[in-house]
């Protein structure tokens, strides 16, 4: 017999062997590929930070083919470990190149970039893994299931606790009902630990001379309050005006600032105020703490108490300038009866805020809450986890039902991060979508664009420590429903996107 190639095998419907979605109490051998006839090609977008633990993960059954990165430093840090690579700085480019060799495509960037190379990826039939929050915006999410069901392929949401079994156990013990009836829930982050806030606000060269002036004149008063002080060690405005471009130049030698901008708002460069980390707190390019961590902490009570379209949200927060995130909010989402659970308020918290104590006192949970976790109440009790992943969970006033089953995951060594990585290979093997547990048609989508609404109520909520606008919604249509009248809501739906940059083409 002739050896089957890389493409048949990816062909075959039929694939011998249990996958990762095993049933409770079996145990099976991680499947991950030998043969180079087995191995898929993988193109990788964003190669530093996440990325490149998201790389990693992707070898160990893929081929890494491509490395696209915006920072030359990183690319060819990557590059050393991924020889036989090629790299690119743009992902059009690489993906429109190494069309043939590439099945899967890696997502790791900036929130903004996330829609646009994952829906060419998927366009082109490729398998897609993209990093939570799987999109910047409410229509980002919905079109990325959309495309994805049309086309497919294979797709998985960056969201490693969805592969641990404590996860899903504890949904599976409040879907038997070990709670009870569902009457309250609560999820609160220890995020942001970037800069957000008022006081957070876009820099330029323009700018930056009106603080250096005030920078020489604070220098220099000190400077002559010295008796045998010398004119020539005061300091000079223009000088330090000269050594900031120079500095800004010299970064962008190795980051090409305008594919970093990518389908976003283009702003100046500014450095340390977005690439590398702190982008997440700007509304034209991340999500900010809700965005960052709830794909993580909300993911176990969404699945448990089915948190799918809510019918409004609202906001009190910190404050925010409408270009950086607040520092700290909290927000109300209101769903509607389903035929398993009543009408449920969800109540989220970042930047310090928390359920008050008396809430878990009375509820029963006696020990310190950590910085982040999640709490679902019923009329029979509660469970609770002090875990962004629910990697850990109790009851508190009931105990844990007998006989529930769940679907298992056996964790290949690296842990959840890599289990999730290859649930995807699983899913490409057997040709079944389904198996993914972020896949963005049935699970990643619907979840993210339940977090993003949040969003919309923290734009409405710009003064600080006052209630901002309800935001009444059509989670079918994508629409609000209420006249909000604060300016800019509804444009958080859907953005309008740089030329090159266009979603739905």
């Amino acid at each position: 017999m002739n050896k089957p190639t890389r493409r048949d095998f990816l062909k075959t419907t039929a694939v011998t062997g249990v996958g990762f979605w095993v049933a409770a109490g079996s145990v099976k051998k991680p499947l991950l590929a030998q043969s180079p006839n087995e191995r898929l090609g993988v193109a990788c977008v964003g190669v530093g930070g996440k990325g490149g633990g998201d790389i990693d993960n992707a070898s160990k059954w893929g081929e890494i083919v491509g490395l696209c990165d915006v920072d030359k430093g990183r690319l060819a840090g990557a590059k050393k470990t991924y020889q036989k690579a090629e790299t690119f700085t743009d992902f059009r480019e690489m993906l429109d190149k190494l069309d043939k060799s590439t099945d899967v495509v890696i997502v790791s960037t900036p929130d903004h970039t996330h829609a646009p190379a994952s829906l060419k990826a998927m366009r082109m039939k490729k398998h897609v893994y993209c990093q939570k929050p799987l999109t910047r915006t409410i229509y980002e999410a919905r079109l990325m299931g959309t495309v994805a069901k049309e086309t497919g392929v294979c797709t998985q949401l960056g969201n490693q606790g969805a592969a641990q079994d404590s996860l899903r156990e504890a949904v599976a013990q409040v879907q038997a009902g070990m709670v009870g009836t569902i009457k309250d829930v609560h999820v609160w982050s220890n995020r942001p630990v970037w800069p957000q806030g008022l006081n957070v606000v876009r820099k330029s060269l323009s700018t930056y001379e009106e603080e250096a002036k005030k920078k020489a004149e604070e220098t220099n008063k000190k400077i002559k309050e010295q008796a045998d002080y010398d004119p020539a060690d005061l300091v000079k405005p223009e000088e330090l005006v000269e050594a900031m471009k120079k500095d800004i130049d010299k970064q962008l030698t190795n980051l090409d600032w305008d594919l970093w901008i990518g389908a976003g708002k283009f702003r100046e460069f500014w450095p340390g105020l977005y690439h590398a980390f702190s982008w997440r707190g700007w509304w034209d390019f991340g999500s900010g703490a809700l965005g960052d961590m709830a794909c993580h902490t909300f993911n176990m009570p969404f699945y448990a108490c089915d948190l799918r379209n809510p019918t409004s949200v609202q906001a009190i927060t910190s404050g925010h300038n409408r270009d950086a995130f607040p520092q700290r909010s909290k927000i109300f989402f209101e769903f509607p009866a389903t035929e398993k659970r009543p009408a449920v308020t969800v109540t989220w918290y970042d930047g310090g805020n928390k359920p008050s104590k008396d809430l878990f006192e009375q509820v029963g949970v006696k020990r310190d809450v950590s910085g982040s976790g999640a709490l679902i109440i019923g009329d029979k009790g509660a469970l609770f986890t002090g875990d962004d992943y629910c990697g850990g969970w109790e009851p508190v006033g009931c105990e844990k039902l007998p006989d529930v089953t769940f679907t298992k995951t056996p964790h290949p060594e690296g842990g959840m991060d890599r289990a999730q990585s290859a649930e995807l290979y699983e899913a490409i093997l057997q040709n079944k979508p389904e198996i993914c547990s972020g896949s963005y048609a049935q699970f990643g989508g619907p979840l993210t664009e339940t977090i993003l609404l949040g969003n919309l109520a923290v734009w409405a909520a710009a003064t600080p420590d006052e209630m901002g606008e309800k935001v009444e919604w059509d989670a079918v249509n994508l629409k609000i429903r209420n006249n909000v009248k604060t300016p800019g809501t509804a444009d958080l739906i859907k953005p309008v996107y740089r030329k090159g940059y266009d979603l739905d083409v």
